[in-house]
């Protein structure tokens, strides 16, 4: 049973319909079925080619949309989970440890938000504290240390902004992250797989190589976020749907906007509706992609990879100053 967004009711409608007719008595109802999966088909290839970033992002916060331990389950064997930070305690917003991927042995880090509300709670919606980034720097140092590639997936509306966090070292864990990943002698990998809020991605997200899968979003602060701080009037007012539509367009938060300003280096595609519609094989293709850039990387040194990696990162922005000098 799928779950759909408000955008997605004609679908439902029609998946509603063809429900019903499949419980009906042989005969007239399997033409009426043929007709309406034609239609479905045709209602999809619309929907889904035009989607505004608004509802891409939608789709990337989609409660069944596999997560980052879904990926390690399909992809991954002998995945050894590995807790806390040293410091503080373990934060269960970032999921790590060791694995196997094709005969390659892996150090594997990723968000994760969980699937009820009960995990959901336990996991802080995806919303890292500082033990959370600090959990993932002390994996990639191991990581270094073995020579072991580093596989991160991003899927978080941001770092946690609570005053607990930001007592514990909020800024400063994220900016280690970060710095770590860019100083890797290691190859690393970065999948944005779902949403890709602010420094609560980049922290893990500053790769060799970013993939990107069909509709997530990756941006320096949500829609709703930058709504608020140039529409709102009044505290607590929450912005117009208009509002927050508008700026989506704004942002250019899409994979096929990013992939343009060269912030990503590939898209992945979905199934026709997101990920969430055929898990196993949105994720059986983000594996290929991923074997494909670890293959890519696996032959250079550790100083080309930083070299490769500042070289990329210092290229971003840079569409439109060499679009003027052509």
């Amino acid at each position: 049973m799928h779950d759909y967004l408000e955008f997605e009711k004609p679908i439902r409608e029609i998946e509603e319909k063809i429900e019903k007719l499949a419980t009906a008595p042989a005969g007239k109802s399997q033409d009426e079925i043929r007709k309406l999966r034609i239609k479905l088909a045709q209602v999809e290839h619309t929907l889904y080619s035009k989607l505004t970033p608004w509802q891409r992002t939608q789709l990337a916060r989609h409660p069944q949309r596999p997560s980052t331990l879904d990926y390690i389950g399909y992809l991954f064997r002998d995945f050894l989970e590995l807790h806390g930070d040293r410091s503080f305690g373990d934060d269960r917003a970032i999921v790590g440890g060791f694995a196997t991927y094709n005969d390659r042995s892996i150090m594997v880090i990723g968000h994760q938000k969980g699937k009820t509300l009960k995990e959901r709670m336990q996991r802080n919606f995806g919303m890292p504290n500082p033990e959370g980034y600090r959990k993932a720097l002390r994996l990639m140092k191991m990581a270094e240390k073995f020579g072991r590639p580093i596989v991160t997936f991003i899927d978080t509306p941001g770092a946690y902004p609570g005053i607990g966090a930001e007592e514990r070292g909020q800024g400063e864990a994220i900016a280690r992250s970060t710095e770590r990943c860019l100083t890797l002698g290691v190859p690393m990998v970065a999948v944005i797989s779902g949403e890709g809020g602010s420094g609560g991605a980049i922290a893990i997200a500053a790769a060799n190589t970013v993939l990107m899968l069909e509709h997530a979003y990756y941006s320096v602060i949500s829609p709703e976020g930058a709504a608020s701080i140039l529409y709102r009037k009044k505290e607590g007012e929450t912005p117009r749907a208009d509002r927050v539509r508008e700026v989506a367009i704004a942002l250019k938060i899409t994979a096929q906007e990013l992939l343009e300003l060269r912030v990503i280096d590939a898209i992945v595609p979905e199934p026709v509706g997101g990920a969430h519609r055929e898990a196993p094989a949105a994720i059986a293709t983000l594996g290929a992609a991923v074997a494909a850039a670890l293959d890519r990387l696996a032959a250079l040194s550790p100083q080309e990879l930083r070299a490769q990696r500042r070289q990329r990162f210092m290229a971003i922005g840079r569409v439109e100053a060499e679009a003027a000098g052509a």
